[in-house]
């Protein structure tokens, strides 16, 4: 999966005099964080230049991961149109851009960001590009929520990895608040990213959501830890990529978890397949989580037909029908 040319594009602009020795210290410095999951109340990106060394590094991958979630999302609910996006910690745009690639028909986008840098940028970027009406907002996820209006889509995309845990619950009420029709929260794919989904997703149900995606069920999921739910999406890395991250593999697979839920009812859901499959000579072998809350891992032969041919198909974090 790439960038839209658009988004491409302006982002090649925007770094094509950047010194490289300057994107990839503020790189490592950015990439550290993350890693650590750093709360300590400083911003990942503040400053201007880490902005730059995210769109270098980072942003082709989260959009990525975004992209695959509203497929996901679209595949659930085919009737969803959404015309109003809310996206709360909208970093340079990335869930803009990618909902406005998925729905076309999206007319308006309330993003909030507490960087000025990070705003100013995803200003920049969307300029001309992106036909929904936009508005940015100057906000903290937690405390600046008061005041906007729901919106059909609202979405956190790789946000609840930067709030304190004990704020968590908090948000997602919030998130659910504004929520006139669906959810959509995208984290990295860690065993931690994945604990942060369950939580929410039990919260979320609890409140009387409604599961769309990944899970075809609403049961409590049945993985157990050190097992963990996550799915990949493999980037191309562009050659700038490479030189900042000294990389020679011309690509790089995000991982992610996500969680779509709505006020309606869901529809029947076929199950997913939770793992890269496993193939032989006719036959296929794969995890998946199934519509009774029930997962593990079936085997399909070419005695299945129909059943064998859909199966083979299937790839990872693919609805399995």
């Amino acid at each position: 999966m790439e960038l839209p040319p658009p988004l491409r594009q302006g982002v090649d602009s925007l770094l094509e005099k950047v010194p490289l020795p300057a994107l990839k210290q503020a790189a490592k410095a950015l990439s550290d964080r993350y890693r650590a999951e750093l709360r300590d109340g400083r911003l990942h990106m503040g400053e201007e230049i880490a902005v730059k060394a995210y769109l270098a590094t980072r942003l082709p991958a989260t959009y990525a991961a975004v992209r695959t979630s509203l497929d996901a999302l679209a595949e659930a609910r085919a009737d969803f149109q959404p015309k109003r996006l809310l996206d709360i910690g909208a970093g340079p745009g990335t869930m803009l851009w990618a909902t406005a690639d998925a729905y076309p028909e999206i007319e308006q986008a309330v993003l909030v960001e507490a960087s000025a840098a990070v705003r100013n940028i995803g200003q920049s970027l969307a300029a001309g590009g992106v036909g929904a009406r936009t508005k940015w907002i100057a906000g903290d996820a937690t405390i600046d929520l008061d005041g906007l209006e729901p919106a059909d889509l609202v979405s956190a995309a790789y946000v609840l990895d930067e709030i304190v845990p004990a704020s968590l619950p908090k948000l997602v009420d919030r998130l659910w608040r504004l929520t006139a029709d669906t959810l959509l929260i995208v984290e990295p794919g860690t065993p931690a990213g994945w604990q942060r989904i369950l939580a929410a997703r039990s919260q979320l149900v609890e409140a009387g959501a409604h599961v769309l995606a990944p899970c075809p069920h609403e049961a409590p999921c049945p993985l157990v830890p050190p097992d963990w739910c996550h799915f990949a999406r493999r980037v191309a890395r562009s050659r700038l990529h490479r030189l900042v991250k000294e990389a020679d593999v011309p690509w790089e697979d995000e991982k992610f978890i996500y969680l779509a839920a709505c006020r309606q009812p869901a529809p029947a859901r076929p199950a997913r397949v939770l793992a890269p499959p496993k193939g032989g000579s006719g036959k296929v072998l794969l995890k998946l989580c199934q519509p009774d809350g029930s997962a593990g891992e079936q085997l399909f032969s070419k005695r299945d037909g129909d059943v064998f041919r859909t199966a083979r198909r299937a790839d990872w974090g693919e609805a399995l029908g």
